[in-house]
């Protein structure tokens, strides 16, 4: 009988919230078209914005940047063809966006390194 694999968490800190966006830009432009989620949440006095991309079960990755306050809107309007992106309230109706909910967790079982 073989064992079940062993799941994982990788880890990835991004110097800029722009750098991490492009990770949902490039998921948006695959076969599949999926745009990961990304969640708030304070974390050990750290103000965390994240992704988690991976499966549960084979090995996760969660991207994340430590921001030095909470959101202050509650969606991202993320350009497609740009890359540039702008908190907003609500979501708006440019076909040329990705308005992304910015959701925010009150806990997480991740354990974020510091």
């Amino acid at each position: 009988m073989s064992q079940p694999e062993e799941s994982f968490t990788i880890y990835l800190k991004y110097k800029t919230l722009e750098d991490m966006l492009k990770v949902i830009l490039f998921s948006s432009r695959s076969a599949l078209g999926l745009i990961p989620m990304l969640y708030y949440i304070n974390y050990n006095n750290q103000k965390i914005l994240f992704i988690q991309t991976g499966s549960v079960g084979s090995g996760v990755i969660a991207h994340y940047i430590a921001q030095d306050e909470k959101p202050s809107k509650k969606f991202i309007d993320l350009k497609t063809l740009t890359g540039e992106f702008e908190f907003v309230d609500k979501v708006g109706t440019d076909t040329q966006s990705l308005y992304i909910p910015v959701l925010e967790l009150e806990k997480s079982t991740f354990r974020f390194p510091s």
